[in-house]
């Protein structure tokens, strides 16, 4: 037996109809091109421009931006090498993009840089429901700015992308991490905290509690959960810069009526974050509720090799875990485009003048179909229906030698007779008709 092949676990196909992966549905190829389009248009109106990166990166760089005590570096990387050289497939792209900031200079195009990407990202966990080795992820970075106004313009920007789709009842979530220079003090206090309760704690949580307590405030263990309630607070601990920081946010937030909820246990799970922090949640997806997330990181600039700090802000947000929302709330997305007409002939010499008058109508921007099989009228007339074709041009050697072709309306059944001459206003008034339904 021929031995055949399926995709990776954790991995998927995005074909042209929605199919089901693991008992997940996947969104076809049209609903997926629906979504990139209105995240390209929504942050656009933002004056925001598309940046891309590479795929593979230099494993030092995700080391040095994402922290080398989280568990992404730790555990859900896929790196390798090749001779002297490390490389890892992308487990995010914030990294990336201030690397090429950094490396072409972005700042030199003046003003802050106000950038969004969309795109494929790889992280070695256990797949489940919304969550998949490789992953797509769409979000923005503005680089060059240390302003309130920069943060807020993020978090506009993020929700923007969610009310156009038409994904509501989401909750945003804000708290502040401070700066740095008092993030020790706050380190010590929670390991004061949590130490007498060691044995309580998990084994990822004691490792956590020795390496980067920060992480402990993200534990879903319902028993720990109850001690992170008691727990010192963050915002107890920064410093009056940082205060007035985070004071403005919610000013700036409040004047564009943003609802939001201070959670003084917020924290990111990367190590690059200062000041801001924020997370988009939808209750509608149960345990696994966060659509989006993001902050403030002015030192990962520095941390990736520069003489100083940059101020940036930025958010990341997962495509598959929008689509879980949109199918949460029942938003209707595009299917499969179908043509403007499906071509049927009868006959060899009405077979390749069919072939090149398909060639004709889309050089005039029409969306054309016709049978690559040789097939009889009868079954062309059927693949023309399964294509949802809303009408067919039924042409024979006969009608070509009179200059004249049959048009049929496949909704109303009707058939008439039309110049060939004719056939390309025809099919654009079907499609005039059918666009404004």
């Amino acid at each position: 037996m021929a031995q055949t092949f399926q995709n990776i676990r954790g991995t998927f196909d995005i074909l042209p109809e929605a199919s089901t992966t693991d008992g997940t549905t996947i969104a076809g190829s049209a609903a997926w091109q629906f979504v990139e389009s209105t995240i390209r248009r929504v942050l656009s109106r933002f004056n925001l421009v598309e940046i891309r990166t590479p795929i593979l990166e230099d494993t030092e760089l995700i080391a040095r931006g994402v922290g080398q005590h989280t568990d992404i570096v730790t555990k859900e990387m896929f790196a390798f090498e090749r001779g002297e050289d490390h490389y890892v497939l992308r487990p995010e792209i914030t990294a990336p993009v201030m690397r090429a900031y950094l490396q072409h200079h972005l700042q030199q195009r003046g003003g802050a840089q106000k950038l969004f990407y969309i795109g494929p990202c790889f992280r070695a966990e256990r797949p489940q429901k919304g969550r998949y080795r490789q992953f797509h992820q769409f979000g923005c970075e503005v680089i060059g700015a240390e302003d309130p106004r920069a943060d807020v313009e993020v978090i506009a920007s993020m929700l923007a992308v969610y009310e156009e789709l038409g994904i509501g009842r989401n909750e945003l979530r804000i708290n502040t991490l401070g700066s740095p220079e008092t993030r020790p003090v706050y380190v010590d206090a929670l390991k004061a905290h949590f130490e007498p309760h060691r044995a309580r704690l998990s084994d990822v949580s004691r490792n956590r509690l020795d390496t980067n307590p920060l992480r402990i405030l993200d534990t879903k263990e319902g028993n720990e959960r109850e001690l992170v309630a008691k727990a010192p607070r963050l915002i107890d601990f920064v410093d009056e810069e940082s205060r007035a920081h985070y004071d403005q946010v919610k000013t700036l937030l409040d004047d564009l009526d943003i609802v939001y909820t201070e959670d003084p246990f917020l924290v990111r799970g990367l190590d690059y974050y200062t000041h801001t922090a924020f997370e988009l949640e939808n209750p509608a997806l149960g345990a696994q509720r966060a659509l989006a997330g993001g902050g403030r990181y002015d030192l990962l600039a520095r941390d990736l090799g520069a003489s100083r700090p940059v101020g940036a802000v930025g958010f990341a947000a997962g495509i598959e875990r929008l689509f879980l929302a949109l199918q949460a709330q029942n938003v209707v997305l595009p299917g499969t485009p179908v043509p403007d007409v499906f071509l049927v002939a009868l006959g060899d010499v009405a077979a390749r003048w069919v072939f090149r008058e398909a060639q004709r109508l889309r050089r005039e921007g029409l969306r054309v179909a016709l049978d690559l099989k040789g097939r009889s009228m009868k079954a062309q007339m059927r693949e023309a229906d399964r294509q949802k074709a809303p009408s067919t041009l039924i042409v024979g050697d006969d009608e070509l030698a009179a200059g004249v072709v049959q048009m049929k309306n496949m909704g109303s059944g009707d058939q008439i007779e039309i110049p060939i001459s004719e056939v390309n206003a025809y099919v654009r008034g079907l499609r005039t008709e059918t666009t404004t339904r």
